[in-house]
């Protein structure tokens, strides 16, 4: 059957479509508490194009469908983003830096990822002699399957959740912890010096990170009491005045953590100025270095997957989730204010990199283990505090906010004071 005849297939079906009261009721506009009503078919548009589809199938037939559709609609969208961030990332670059980027592929270098993914499609896959080939072969592509499968758990509009999990939280960072066994694997496989030094620095900088990454969202958990990433989003809904909405990052503990969480997720992702692992000057291209090819390139795919995991992570815990930022734009699609708030935070990680120079390992591992980590410590009792006082109204609610603040704050300037007292300060010298 041509794509034509399906699509018009499934059009003819939508429109012939008996809506029996029990379908129409999932076309009925829910009703926000300002009054307001959500578009219906827009709303449920994804939903209703997969029901045209496997709706006239079995029980359990039906079911498989559904989850095949969300498996290849996640990874479509996805590995879509990935060719799209790298040539945005590509432009950004070149921007900042004074130079156009690429810009020949295509109109206004559009077509460049294409031809970087036939590139390394066509390059030759070179394995050592003395390499381990089924661990060289097998740590890429389990660094792409563990960095999807954390895709599975994050909330994408109110109807769009692949897999509901009561531990949803626990399962997306387990998943994602597990992405440090094929980095040693890749490095161990070359037998390269390089390659494993490589990969036992990239241990040390996850590890130390992990920490930190983990005990930032707990006083999330805290807030909305629950380890179900819906029930997170679920706790963030409603606005204060129907203006100001009910996000965690704008409680102090909740801001604490989202700071922490992110600059974790630049580490946990190889991202600049965390990207020792890969530091062209000391290990030639870290635990990749006897990587060519499409091998190369799913590694790549793994780390940029890995960031869009993280950021989705960072909207559903602390950004509120797919909920619109004013009362008033609620009648928007839910998914497209998670795509919004997704693709912001995308554009933080390629900001960053092209203004903050690269670290050295020892300031990295000295940043996590004795900055990020008690910070995130000290947050918990933040957290503890600000959920133990929910109840304070009136002008205990002016002393609470005070008192959070000053957890938050005070513990900030006072480690970071103490972290910067081992450098002496810089001396510019001018010929």
């Amino acid at each position: 059957m041509s794509p034509a005849v399906w699509f018009g297939e499934v059009g003819a079906s939508l429109l012939a479509m008996d809506w029996t009261p029990a379908i129409a009721s999932k076309l009925a506009p829910t009703v926000f508490p300002t009054g307001q009503t959500e578009s219906a078919f827009a709303e449920r548009l994804p939903l209703l194009l997969r029901d045209a589809v496997t709706g006239s199938l079995p029980e359990p037939w039906r079911w498989l469908a559904n989850s095949l559709i969300a498996i290849v609609a996640i990874i479509v969208i996805f590995a879509s983003l990935f060719a799209l961030l790298t040539l945005a990332e590509r432009k950004i670059l070149g921007r900042v830096q004074n130079r156009p980027g690429p810009n020949r592929t295509g109109w206004g270098g559009i077509l460049q990822p294409l031809a970087d993914g036939i590139k390394m499609l066509t390059k030759e896959d070179i394995v050592p002699a003395a390499a381990d080939r089924l661990l060289h072969f097998l740590a890429p592509v389990v660094l792409l399957a563990l960095s999807i499968v954390t895709f599975a758990v994050i909330p994408y509009g109110r109807h769009l959740v692949p897999v509901e999990l009561d531990a949803a939280v626990l399962y997306f960072f387990a998943a994602g912890a597990a992405t440090e066994l094929a980095i040693f694997m890749a490095g161990w496989a070359s037998r390269n010096k390089y390659s494993l030094l490589a990969a036992m620095r990239a241990l040390a900088q996850l590890i130390s990170y992990e920490l930190p990454l983990l005990l930032a969202f707990v006083p999330v958990v805290m807030l909305a009491g629950s380890l179900a990433t819906t029930g997170i989003v679920a706790a963030q809904g409603g606005w204060l005045g129907g203006v100001l909405p009910h996000w965690h990052v704008l409680t102090p503990p909740g801001f604490a953590g989202f700071v922490i969480f992110m600059i974790a997720a630049l580490a946990e992702s190889n991202r600049s100025p965390f990207d020792l692992p890969e530091a062209e000057s000391e290990l030639i291209a870290g635990h990749l270095t006897e990587y060519s090819g499409f091998k190369y390139a799913l590694f790549f795919m793994a780390e940029y997957l890995g960031m869009c995991a993280l950021s989705g992570m960072a909207v559903t815990l602390f950004l509120g989730g797919w909920h619109a930022p004013l009362a008033a734009l609620e009648f928007i699609p839910s998914y497209v204010w998670f795509a919004v708030k997704l693709l912001a935070l995308l554009l933080g990680f390629i900001w960053i990199r092209a203004t903050f120079p690269r670290l050295r390992i020892d300031q990295l591992t000295r940043l996590a283990w004795k900055f990020l980590v008690p910070l995130a410590l000290i947050n918990l009792l933040t957290g503890g505090f600000w959920v133990l006082t929910t109840h304070w109204t009136g002008g205990m609610l002016v002393v609470r906010w005070a008192i959070a603040l000053v957890l938050v704050v005070g513990p900030f300037l006072a480690l970071g004071r103490q972290f910067q007292a081992r450098y002496a300060p810089r001396t510019y010298r001018y010929a």
